[in-house]
């Protein structure tokens, strides 16, 4: 970690009357966000009291907070005593978690958007696409569902004009300059180009997620033959 986490002082907003952001930057990008989750650790670690939930987004941290036990004039001094502090903190270590994931065909109904889009036949899509170890920025919008960061900027592809109503679980899409996977079937209008066969969210699980903000998803490509291996092994 460098100086520039002293001198670079976060932005606060407030956001409702049980609200509260702490907001490191103006883009999306990896040390703006090891900051916010540097920051979403040590807060977890030794909560005001008072404060109910942290949640960590790409460039902020939102605090709920109850207003009958505290208010930011309580807790800010707190957080910048630790933004003092913040560039000998350790942020938790990351795991590479690997994807098997079954491009194209019935599996990537929007692989030929995206083709047509980056002027690539299907081959060079999936090894572009499954190069990179893609850091997990956020985790939201349903349970599981990670934001990841590191697309080859040659598949950038706007979302889909008409979203769906139901996009099958598992499946892998891009949306303009990002990509992430759907955990549970849910409405969305990113371009799906793929699906995995692996369950990545499980209520019934110990972990009930197989990755958290912060470790890196490694896309593999898988055969059809071996998605439906595998889908039956996570059945069982």
């Amino acid at each position: 970690m460098t100086e520039k986490w002293k001198e670079e002082k976060p932005i606060f907003r407030n956001a409702g009357d049980k609200g509260f952001i702490i907001e490191f930057g103006q883009k999306i990008d990896p040390e703006i966000n090891k900051k916010v989750r540097t920051m979403a650790g040590v807060l977890n670690a030794d909560t005001p009291r008072g404060i109910t939930e942290i949640i960590p987004t790409y460039r902020s941290l939102l605090l709920i907070y109850d207003p009958l036990i505290t208010r930011p004039e309580k807790f800010i001094p707190f957080i910048e005593n630790i933004q003092n502090r913040l560039e000998n903190s350790e942020t938790e270590p990351c795991k590479i978690v690997q994807i098997p994931v079954c491009y194209g065909e019935e599996f990537g109904p929007d692989m030929e958007n995206v083709e047509k889009s980056a002027s690539l036949c299907q081959e060079d899509v999936i090894k572009m696409h499954s190069a990179p170890e893609y850091l997990i920025y956020m985790v939201g919008f349903t349970p599981g569902f990670p934001f990841l960061g590191g697309l080859n900027e040659k598949l950038f592809t706007p979302r889909l004009k008409t979203p769906r109503m139901a996009v099958p679980k598992g499946s892998v899409g891009i949306a303009n300059n990002q990509t992430g996977m759907y955990p549970i079937e849910s409405p969305g209008g990113w371009q799906i180009i793929g699906r995995t066969p692996l369950n990545l969210f499980d209520p019934h699980r110990k972990n009930p997620f197989l990755y958290k903000a912060g470790d890196k998803i490694k896309f593999v490509p898988i055969s059809q033959k071996k998605f439906i291996e595998l889908k039956n092994m996570e059945a069982n």
